[in-house]
């Protein structure tokens, strides 16, 4: 019985470079996460909450591993297609630009300001775009500890302590 060889003879591209003929659905919001950070599970609940929120006012909505501390969310619309038809991305996020990770309602709304600007957020919209008039609270200095829970020298309590948070995980040096 003869075997038949169902192996292509040519070589395999790498994923970026596959061409393909699937239509890409606007508006389009793509979440570039850094995978060494594991910062997929955060990318994914953003990526939840902007799918609930507007539904079949988004087209797509995409996750796009990468490294190097990447957290960044773009988003392509239909208006800003050009005349060769491909959309250039509209940076909504970037962690690094911002210092730190959106609010979920941050998100929604800058997500909002494109793609529906008329449209109501309900209790996200609360409170948007009015400035804290009330006076600002000066918290209270903390006081200062006078001894170590252990009663060892500071130094060496906070010396166990360091070692416990690097036993924890490996963490992306790029991100730091």
């Amino acid at each position: 019985m003869a075997t038949l060889d169902t192996r292509s003879s040519a070589p395999e591209q790498p994923p970026s470079t596959i061409p393909t003929k699937a239509p890409v659905r606007l508006p389009r919001v793509a979440i570039q996460f850094c995978t060494q950070c594991k910062w997929m599970l955060r990318a994914a609940y953003f990526a939840q909450e902007l799918l609930s929120t507007f539904g079949p006012a988004l087209g797509e909505v995409a996750l796009q591993p990468a490294t190097g501390g990447v957290f960044a969310v773009t988003i392509e619309t239909a208006d800003a297609a050009s005349s060769t038809g491909t959309a250039a991305p509209r940076l909504l996020w970037d962690r690094k630009t911002e210092g730190r990770f959106p609010e979920t309602k941050e998100l929604k709304r800058r997500v909002r300001d494109v793609i529906e600007p008329g449209r109501d957020l309900g209790h996200v919209d609360r409170n948007y775009g009015k400035a804290a008039t009330a006076p600002a609270v000066q918290a209270a200095p903390a006081p200062m500890a006078e001894a170590t829970p252990t009663g060892a020298p500071p130094s060496v309590a906070g010396d166990a302590e360091t070692k416990d948070n690097a036993d924890a995980a490996p963490f992306c040096e790029d991100c730091q």
